[in-house]
């Protein structure tokens, strides 16, 4: 399990990283937001992680900075994240979770906020581990 921000507003869980059928690449898991107005849940649909870890280490690797949003997404864009960086070393990511199609009926955003350089750090590896549990 990766935790993600801590408990103000909303803290991310990602969980139960799974392969749904063996010989393939798919690799699922449980990505909740739980925060004082409730929870929400869905299941993300990846291809070996589709290089979420690999994402956050692009921005780690680039600690002083860059301008304009760097984006990501999974498979089937159930899980997104776009990045900022902001004055003053931090890095601010938006993360977008949708209900699965073909319902799409709800989507939620919250943000963490991360210092650039080691914290960025601590993230992407724990990303990768957690990709990797199973991925390998």
């Amino acid at each position: 399990m990766v935790q993600v921000g801590d408990s103000r507003p909303a803290r991310l869980l990602l969980s139960e990283p799974a392969r749904r059928y063996e010989e393939e690449p798919t690799l699922d898991f449980l990505v909740r937001a739980q925060g004082p107005w409730g929870n929400v849940e869905t299941s993300v649909e990846t291809w070996e992680g589709d290089g979420l870890d690999t994402f956050l280490a692009s921005l780690a690797e680039d600690f002083r900075g860059w301008e304009g949003v760097r984006t990501w997404h999974s498979l089937c864009y159930d899980l997104t994240l776009s990045a900022e960086h902001h004055p003053g070393g931090h890095v601010k990511l938006t993360w977008g979770i949708r209900d699965r199609a073909p319902s799409e009926e709800w989507q939620f955003e919250t943000s963490t906020v991360h210092a650039a350089g080691e914290d960025m750090r601590n993230l992407t590896t724990e990303v990768h581990t957690f990709i990797a549990s199973v991925a390998e």
